[in-house]
């Protein structure tokens, strides 16, 4: 037995807990805690090469002999890019919000009438102390010896390092690190089914008291979550991509002196794209033609 872990559970302790009846484990390891085995198996310079589902991996040997330990760096292209374009977003926010604290500082040296001054010399203060606790954008900044928070250029730099990648370690000699990514991937994949299961499709709360009843709404969310899976590796796309296409898709009635007709609108070359893809003919552009 391989026993998969995210980050959050890989630990020291539970790597030797699931590994106590003899099986190996393949782990997530968190990039940013400061453990010099991870920022080792980072900085390790070595060519990747592309394995299925857009992902690419190189294989990394930490140590010596027996005690040696084996990771298996990821990057995806696609992640990479949008790590980058949301960090250039938070960015642009930090970049706003360091204009603004200076604007509020430069008005504290203006003479002011009665207790204007006292007021602004607080606002600036009051924003810096949020931006740096803020919970997203607070990352991105440090404060200077002066006081004064500037942007962290280090930091970016360190982070742009690890756009679109993650870092697994594994006990198994014998894995390919092809499927120490993939066998990773798959954890990923029942994890998202988990979120699927209680958002998209609200396995709960559940408002129902009959066991069978129970069972049922159970069973027709397993079906749905089937189905979404179904439309994901048919088609190439995602549910929310495909839901989202699809849902443009209106039923439109026409009431008038000359009766009622029921017609759908115009399909779009996307919407002939899931239909093909998913073997389902389109549906007819008139419905139903009631003259009077």
């Amino acid at each position: 037995m391989v026993w998969v872990l995210d980050a959050g559970f890989s630990s020291d302790a539970n790597l030797a807990y699931v590994t106590r009846a003899g099986g190996h484990w393949i782990a997530g390891e968190r990039m940013r805690d400061g453990s010099k085995d991870a920022a080792a198996a980072l900085a390790r310079q070595g060519r990747y090469r592309s394995v299925r589902d857009n992902l690419r991996i190189k294989e990394v040997r930490i140590g010596d002999g027996e005690a040696a330990t084996r990771f298996v760096v990821c990057h995806n292209p696609d992640q990479a890019a949008r790590d980058q374009a949301a960090r250039e977003r938070q960015v642009a926010q930090v970049t706003a919000e360091l204009d603004r604290i200076a604007r509020l500082r430069a008005k504290v040296k203006r003479p002011t009438k009665g207790n204007g001054k006292g007021r602004r010399s607080t606002d600036h203060a009051k924003a810096e102390c949020a931006l740096r606790e803020h919970p997203t954008l607070g990352r991105w900044v440090r404060q200077t010896a002066g006081g004064r928070l500037v942007l962290d250029r280090a930091k970016l730099a360190a982070e742009a390092k690890l756009d679109g990648k993650f870092l697994l370690s594994t006990s198994d000699p014998d894995l390919s690190a092809e499927d120490v990514a993939l066998g990773y991937k798959n954890l990923l994949e029942a994890e998202r089914a988990f979120r699927t299961m209680k958002t998209t499709l609200v396995l709960r709360p559940v408002y129902h008291r009959l066991e069978q009843r129970i069972r049922a709404h159970v069973l027709v969310c397993w079906l749905a979550l089937l189905l979404v899976r179904v439309v994901e590796r048919t088609a190439g796309t995602t549910w929310p991509t495909a839901a989202r296409e699809l849902g443009r898709l209106h039923l439109v009635t026409l009431t008038g002196p000359d009766g009622r007709i029921a017609h759908i609108t115009r399909i779009t070359p996307a919407q002939h794209a899931l239909f093909r893809a998913l073997n389902v003919p389109p549906p007819p552009p008139i419905l139903a033609m009631d003259p009077s």
